[in-house]
């Protein structure tokens, strides 16, 4: 019997699944990573703990244009089933909040080091230093160009993810591979990050971080909203609510059009409530200034900001603090209002939103509508999850069911 080739394209979470599934199928697996090692975003996840899953897999935590898609990959490695493929490999799982799922060892590294074990235990042929320059299929085989050489499989798992962390090797070079197949591209945009802000004041309160809630406008529309600990920074604000609002802020601006920043340091409070609290403080305060009369109440560094944003003098005694400008304080602490600029980019990014068109791609095996026996895994399809585990769910799902599929292609 002919040998079965299949050669994965990208060495990350999702290339090392697929080729790990693959061989267990039968294939004799090639698999291609551009950098000297396998996995090195992988040691970055989680804060280098690696937050590889999650207890809640509703199909709401992942994105996309088409969100329902991840479904087909989903159901083909389940959340059980992804904790029963490590505890196999001698992952021990720990839950902590919100379901997030990591090793017992509390190391990114302990995950990367069973993967590369079991890969290589496995017989897939690893090949590091490998650039695919480009992909030509000729009848029934693909021919792979790298900076290491030229590679011949009877079917391709692409899984060379985004362009989020370039430091790590995800520079967007699947892109063009699929593209000259014919494969249309939703245009990616960083996601899960930091956001930049237009304020003249952010130096001056860097640094401050507090409980609060924060939500995402397009005008007058709300969008979306999140609450949790929130940074200001020098250049805008960070916090896990702020990353996981920061996929909203990027299809808004993906489409040209201004998003909306509005943060309360008072969640769950009603603006007239806050007013009718200062008027009250500033009775009681009323021999003190404007800037003191607020100590215990707002963070030090934040108060004189937000004064001279209300249009209050510093000095000002508080019993002569008006009633407008009271209204103005008490909007500015429960929906300060902030233009959107942009994001930290692609560096700061935990992960791509946007990638390939899953128009052209089937949802049940993950192979490629236009090019028979070409399949994708993981973060290069516009699919992207929140943060919690889920893109690492996505990439062990769409990896073990593109892995699959290419293997019983090249049968």
């Amino acid at each position: 019997m002919a040998e079965k080739r299949v050669a994965i394209i990208g060495g990350g979470a999702a290339g090392l699944m697929a080729a790990l599934v693959a061989r267990r199928f039968g294939a004799q697996v090639t698999l291609l990573e551009k950098n000297p090692r396998v996995g090195k975003k992988l040691l970055a996840t989680g804060n280098g703990r690696c937050n590889f899953t999650n207890m809640d897999l509703d199909l709401g935590h992942f994105h996309g244009t088409r969100p329902p898609f991840a479904q087909g990959a989903l159901s083909q490695l389940t959340g059980a089933q992804t904790l029963a493929f490590f505890r196999d490999l001698g992952i021990e799982p720990r839950e902590e909040e919100a379901g997030k799922i990591f090793p017992a060892s509390g190391q990114a590294s302990s995950v990367l080091d069973v993967l590369r074990y079991q890969v290589e235990h496995e017989g897939v042929e690893v090949v590091c230093d490998a650039t695919a320059k480009s992909l030509i299929k000729n009848g029934d085989e693909f021919t792979i160009h790298t900076s290491a050489g030229t590679f011949n499989a009877q079917a391709v798992v692409i899984a060379t993810g985004g362009k989020a962390g370039p430091q790590f090797g995800s520079t967007g070079d699947g892109y063009n591979l699929a593209i000259s197949f014919g494969h249309r591209l939703v245009e990616p945009f960083p996601a899960l990050v930091q956001l930049r802000l237009k304020a003249p004041f952010l130096k001056g309160i860097a640094g401050v971080k507090f409980v609060g809630q924060a939500s995402i406008h397009q005008g007058h529309l709300l969008i979306n909203q999140a609450e949790g600990e929130i940074l200001f920074t020098n250049y805008g604000i960070s916090g896990p609510p702020i990353l996981a609002l920061s996929r909203t802020a990027g299809e808004i601006q993906a489409q040209h059009k201004e998003a909306l920043l509005k943060v309360s340091l008072l969640p769950n409070q009603q603006t007239t409530d806050v007013a009718q609290y200062l008027e009250r403080r500033f009775r009681e305060q009323g021999t003190k200034t404007a800037e003191f009369s607020l100590v215990g109440f707002i963070n030090k560094r934040l108060i004189p900001v937000l004064l001279k944003e209300a249009n209050i003098e510093l000095k000002e005694k508080a019993a002569r603090i008006n009633t407008i400008q009271t209204a103005a304080l008490a909007k500015l602490l429960t929906a300060w209002t902030f233009t959107i600029t942009g994001t930290n980019g692609w560096t700061a990014a935990q992960v791509t939103a946007g990638g390939l068109d899953v128009r052209d791609i089937d949802s049940q095996t993950l192979g490629s509508r236009l090019v028979p026996g070409l399949y994708f895994a993981g973060e290069i399809i516009d699919i992207d999850g929140d943060c919690g585990g889920y893109n690492l769910q996505w990439a062990w799902s769409s990896g073990f069911t593109a892995g699959l599929s290419a293997a019983l292609y090249a049968t």
